[in-house]
């Protein structure tokens, strides 16, 4: 089946430095990129499907702004350019917005407003790269990345594991995105949890008008509505053995009768599952049909508890800072040192859900402070006290996490512009590379 691929830059830049520290940043963002070096080596980028162009004025072989003019009198169509200029060379900056150039950033440039500018770009061109393309920077989460294409490709029913809060729904929609067809193919979801058994029975199945008192039309169940597309059923462990017995027939046999109908209909669906219950060990103790646990559990993925993956609590955090500022028209904040302390040293009992939670009521009672503090994140009622880290770990584990931890901040700090870490943590940049190979940190899209 066809996948959707992430949304492609072309990035000129002779310095090896900055293009590093580009590719890194943009790649964590979701965005495919390739990276010339000389106007030279990018001239064919006109016949390339790019999203945006990000290209240094001063190039070894030329200039950004000469292979612009000549791609413009070559081709009729170019992606949009952003150009990277220093400050002696606004004027032509300005000579090449009036060409055509879409914008540009003068050096010493702010890295997060260039991806806020690419951002604008490949969104208006109906392509852009959201948090929704990736799940998180920490090794576990890229590995889980890495295998969702394959199974996309080939499984009809994936069984996702992990404590309330990990973010299953984000992994089955991007699942869902991998398999799909067409970009019509409807995601369909349903708490299974959440729905007393008799209102689940009508969600799932539909009814017809008049089969109850109250059914004044007919209504599809989430089967026929997920037809030709993905039904995702979430803590499939906490339904009744009575709605399992149903949920197996449908399954099994790619049909469903509505209640109250008598004509059976065909169907046909991905189905992924969610819990966070041990579904192995429900079979053992009679409360969930061992046949049906074969039917969801034909591939699993589990999420692992955010506690466990703390590289991944900064990046989310900043995410969440990011995405509260866009919506609500605000400049994004930025976290206190102490805060990200605070953030590293809780346990996250609700996971990623919590932390979202945690973050806008941060944003929403910081009273106009740019800068939140421990303070903001948790209130009197609770603190990281509440629920400190377990620490069971010999004394080479914690000094290696404790580095890992340290590099990890640094790299978000310095938003991985490896120059500038390795400066900050006081190590040759040498070092710092062989330090992240040895501790498995890398961007996303970075194969460890």
């Amino acid at each position: 089946m066809p996948t959707q691929a992430p949304p492609r830059l072309c990035l000129i830049e002779d310095d090896g430095i900055m293009g590093e520290s580009l590719c890194d940043r943009f790649r964590l963002e979701g965005y495919g990129i390739d990276w010339y070096r000389s106007a030279r080596a990018a001239a064919g980028l006109a016949e390339a499907d790019y999203e945006a162009v990000i290209s240094d004025v001063r190039l070894p072989d030329g200039g950004g702004d000469t292979l612009f003019a000549e791609l413009l009198r070559r081709a009729a169509h170019l992606p949009p350019f952003i150009f990277i200029t220093g400050y002696g060379s606004i004027d032509r900056a300005v000579q090449l917005l009036k060409m055509g150039a879409a914008d540009y950033v003068t050096k010493p440039f702010d890295l997060d407003q260039l991806v806020e500018k690419v951002h604008a770009l490949t969104a208006a061109r109906g392509r852009a790269a959201g948090p929704e393309e990736f799940l998180g920077v920490s090794a576990p989460m890229r590995r889980i990345m890495e295998t969702i294409p394959r199974i996309a490709r080939q499984a009809s029913g994936v069984l996702i594991t992990g404590e309330s809060g990990v973010g299953k729904e984000h992994v089955a929609r991007m699942l869902h995105r991998h398999a799909r067809e067409r970009e019509d193919c409807p995601f369909v979801a349903v708490n299974c949890g959440a729905l007393p058994e008799t209102l689940l029975e009508a969600e799932l199945f539909g009814y017809e008008k008049g089969a109850f008192t109250g059914a004044t039309r007919t209504r599809l169940g989430v089967f026929e509505q997920a037809h030709c597309g993905t039904l995702f059923l979430d803590e499939i462990g906490d339904m009744s053995l009575a709605m399992q017995v149903r949920l197996l027939r449908a399954i099994q046999e790619r049909c469903t009768t509505r209640v109250g109908g008598e004509t059976p209909i065909s169907v046909k669906f991905r189905l992924f599952c969610a819990t966070h219950r041990d579904l192995r060990q429900l079979v053992e103790e009679g409360r969930f049909r061992e046949d049906l646990f074969y039917r969801v559990n034909v591939i699993q993925l589990r999420v692992p508890a955010l506690r466990e993956r703390r590289e991944d609590i900064l990046w989310f955090a900043r995410r969440f800072l990011a995405q509260f500022a866009r919506e609500h028209g605000e400049p994004p904040r930025t976290l206190h040192p102490e805060a990200e302390h605070a953030l590293l040293s809780y346990a996250w009992p609700g996971n990623v859900r919590e932390l979202k939670h945690c973050i806008e009521r941060a944003c929403i009672l910081a009273d106009g402070s740019s800068v939140l503090t421990p303070d903001a994140l948790f209130d009197e009622g609770g603190s990281t006290d509440d629920h400190p880290l377990p620490d069971r770990r010999t004394l080479g584990a914690r000094l290696e996490q404790a580095e890992r931890d340290l590099i990890a901040q640094g790299l978000d700090r310095n938003r991985w512009q490896i120059a500038m870490t390795a400066a900050d943590l006081g190590i040759s940049r040498k070092n710092l590379w062989e330090k992240m190979k040895k501790l498995q940190i890398a961007p996303p899209g970075h194969r460890s």
